[in-house]
C-alpha cells in the first residue's frame, strides 16, 4: 500500500464528511441522522418534511394571485420549513411573495409566472414622519388593504425608501406594516406607489427559490431602487439559493441581494429590467453567481455594490446591457471573476470605479474572460481601471472587437488610468487599436 496516498485519501474523506455534516445542520460535522438530535430542535432528522402544492386548479391550494402563494408559504413556514410547489399558470402579484425561513419555493420554469400588478401612485397629502406607521395620500384610487407599497421623497432614496404592506384604511389614510425609514416631506416631493419586489426575503435562513419566472410589467409600474427592490430582493438572508429563475421586465433591478452572505445564484436569467441585472451589495460576502445571464438591462449586467468580497462569479454571460458589462468599486475586494462572456454592452466591458486607495476594489482576479464588441456611440475599453485600485490580476482573457470599420468601438484592450496601483497583465489575447493604454507612466 502506498501509505502517503492512503493517508491523503483518508484525510479528504474526513474533511468531506465534516463539511457534509455542517451543510446538513450539525456544527460538529457529524452526518445528519434520525438517531442524532438536531442542533436547534429536540428531535432527529426527519425524512419527510411538509410539502404543499399551489396552482390555478387541481392543487392543495387553488388561486391565481399572491394571496394563495403566501398562504402556502406561511403554512409550510409555520411547520418549521419544507417545500411549496407552484404549478403552471400566471399569478398576479399585488404584494411580494414574502419568503419564510427554511422554505423552498419551486415552480415549473417558464410555465410558472409571477406577474407584477399594475401600480398606482400618489403624492402624499401630509408629511410622513420617521417612525410613523401611516401615510395620507392625495389620490387614494388603486391603493387597497393588503397591497405592497413604497414611500419616498427626493431625500429618502436607497435604503431610506420604505417598502411595506398596507394593513388598514381610513379614507385617504393608510396604516403600514412597518414604520417609515425616513421623513418623507411634502415639500420634497413625497410620494407613494404600489411597487415592491415580486419575491422578497428579510432576515431569513434556509431560503431557496427554484424555477420561477418573474414578469415585472415595467410599462405599468414606476421605478423602485435596488437597495429596497428588485424582481427578487433579499436582505440579510445568509445562504439563500436562487436556482433556474428568470426575471424580466422589472422596473428596477432584476436580482438584488443586500447584506446577505453566502448567497448562490445558479443558472438564472435577468433580462430587460430597467436598472441592474445582478446586484450583490452592501457587504454581501462570499457570493457565488454561476452560469447565469444578465442581458439587455438598462444599466450594468453585474454590479458589485459596496463591500462585495471573496465572491466567485463564473460562467456568466453579461450581454447587451445599457452601461457596463461588469462594474466593481467601493471596497469590492478579493473576488474571482472567471470564464465569463462580456459582450456588446454600451460602455466599457469591465469597469473599476473611481475610488481612493482605502475604498478601492483591490485584489480582484479577472481570468479567462471573453470581452468582445463593447461600446455604443463612444469608444470604450475592454477593461478600464480608475481610481487608486491595485493588486489586480488579468490572466488569459480574450479581448477583441470583431465589428468592421467605424462600428468598432472597443478601441482599447486594457486602460489603466493615472492613479492605478500594481496590475498583473498576463497571457491575454488582445485585438484592438491599442492593446494597453497605461497612463500611470505619465505620473
Amino acid at each position: 500500500m502506498n501509505f502517503p496516498i492512503y493517508l491523503t485519501l483518508l484525510v479528504l474523506a474526513l474533511l468531506v464528511s465534516h463539511q457534509l455534516g455542517r451543510v446538513l445542520g450539525d456544527p460538529t460535522g457529524e452526518p445528519a441522522s434520525p438517531y442524532r438530535q438536531l442542533p436547534k430542535a429536540m428531535h432527529g432528522t426527519m425524512n419527510e418534511r411538509p410539502r404543499l402544492t399551489v396552482g390555478i386548479r387541481d392543487a392543495d391550494l387553488n388561486g391565481n394571485d399572491n394571496r394563495v402563494l403566501q398562504a402556502a408559504v406561511d403554512y409550510v413556514g409555520s411547520l418549521g420549513g419544507g417545500t411549496v410547489e407552484i404549478g403552471p399558470g400566471e399569478f398576479i402579484m399585488r404584494d411580494s411573495l414574502h419568503l419564510r425561513a427554511q422554505v423552498t419555493v419551486r415552480g415549473q420554469g417558464a410555465r410558472t409566472v409571477l406577474r407584477k400588478a399594475k401600480a398606482s401612485t400618489s403624492a402624499l397629502a401630509l408629511d410622513g414622519d420617521f417612525g410613523e406607521e401611516q401615510i395620507t395620500l392625495k389620490e387614494a384610487a388603486g391603493f387597497e388593504v393588503g397591497d405592497g407599497v413604497a414611500i419616498w421623497d427626493k431625500n429618502a432614496g436607497g435604503f431610506h425608501t420604505t417598502v411595506a404592506r398596507i394593513t388598514g384604511r381610513n379614507g385617504n389614510t393608510f396604516s403600514l406594516s412597518l414604520p417609515l425609514n425616513a421623513d418623507c416631506m411634502v415639500d420634497s416631493g413625497a410620494q407613494a406607489a404600489t411597487v415592491y419586489p415580486v419575491i422578497s426575503g428579510y432576515y431569513l435562513e434556509g431560503v431557496r427559490v427554484e424555477n420561477l419566472t418573474v414578469a415585472g410589467n415595467q410599462q405599468e409600474n414606476v421605478h423602485l431602487n435596488g437597495c429596497r427592490g428588485g424582481g427578487v430582493f433579499l436582505y440579510r438572508c445568509p445562504g439563500a439559493i436562487l436556482q433556474g429563475c428568470t426575471i424580466r421586465d422589472y422596473h428596477g433591478d432584476g436580482i438584488s441581494f443586500q447584506q446577505s452572505n453566502d448567497v448562490e445564484v445558479n443558472a438564472c436569467v435577468s433580462e430587460g429590467n430597467s436598472s441592474l441585472g445582478l446586484h450583490p451589495g452592501s457587504g454581501s460576502q462570499r457570493a457565488i453567481v454561476r452560469n447565469s445571464q444578465a442581458r439587455r438591462n438598462g444599466e450594468d449586467g453585474l454590479f458589485l455594490c459596496w463591500r462585495v468580497k471573496h465572491g466567485l462569479f463564473e460562467g456568466n454571460t453579461l450581454e447587451g446591457n445599457g452601461r457596463f458589462g461588469i462594474s466593481i468599486g467601493h471596497k469590492d475586494t478579493d473576488n474571482l471573476i472567471r470564464n465569463n462572456r462580456v459582450i456588446g454592452n454600451t460602455n466599457d466591458g469591465v469597469f473599476f470605479r473611481e475610488e481612493s486607495e482605502g475604498m478601492a476594489g483591490h485584489r480582484n482576479r479577472l481570468e479567462h474572460k471573453f470581452i468582445e464588441n463593447n461600446g455604443g456611440s463612444e469608444p470604450v475599453a475592454g477593461i478600464r481601471v480608475r481610481g487608486e485600485t491595485g493588486e489586480l490580476v488579468f490572466l488569459g482573457n480574450i479581448i477583441r472587437d470583431t465589428r468592421k470599420g467605424v462600428e468598432r468601438r472597443q478601441t482599447i484592450g486594457i486602460l489603466l488610468e493615472e492613479k492605478v496601483g500594481p496590475v498583473e497583465v498576463t497571457e491575454n489575447q488582445i485585438e484592438a487599436e491599442t492593446a494597453l493604454t497605461d497612463r500611470r507612466k505619465l505620473r
